[in-house]
């Protein structure tokens, strides 16, 4: 989702809004994450107790269903489908397997100019997101 909202950013600034992501991490991983994936045009926040996610209604996943989900990606396509190719990035989600709560299922929120929520949409699973073109369509 990061790199599609990246490679679509100037669609997405077109229509008055701003992008501003919140991950579920300390500044430290983040800056380690802009190196290995970066750079992103929009502000990466960290919210590493997940204070924000909660109050907002995202929810963890089921362990055992992400478990299941990511074992019939790897019988499929092996660990490509979930492993970058690059080494860096490669040894940073790896270390995000073990040191983050990957489990936690994000999601997109739109905002008025007064803060007021407009719309959202908060992700069921790891293929549940929101897509570009539904967020452009929201934005119009």
């Amino acid at each position: 989702m990061l790199t599609q909202l990246r490679e679509r950013y100037q669609e997405v600034a077109a229509t008055g809004y701003q992008i501003i992501i919140i991950a579920p991490s300390n500044r430290s991983f983040l800056e380690q994450f802009d190196e290995a994936f970066g750079p992103y045009p929009f502000p990466i926040y960290g919210d590493p107790d997940r204070a924000l996610y909660r109050e907002m209604g995202h929810v963890s996943m089921a362990k055992t269903k992400l478990l299941l989900t990511a074992g019939k990606a790897l019988l499929k396509g092996g660990s490509k489908t979930f492993l970058p190719s690059d080494e860096k990035q490669q040894n940073l989600v790896k270390k995000a397997m073990k040191t983050h709560d990957i489990y936690i299922q994000g999601g997109s929120w739109l905002f008025n100019e007064q803060g007021e929520v407009i719309w959202s949409h908060i992700d069921t699973a790891p293929e549940d997101h929101a897509t570009i073109d539904q967020l452009l369509e929201q934005m119009k």
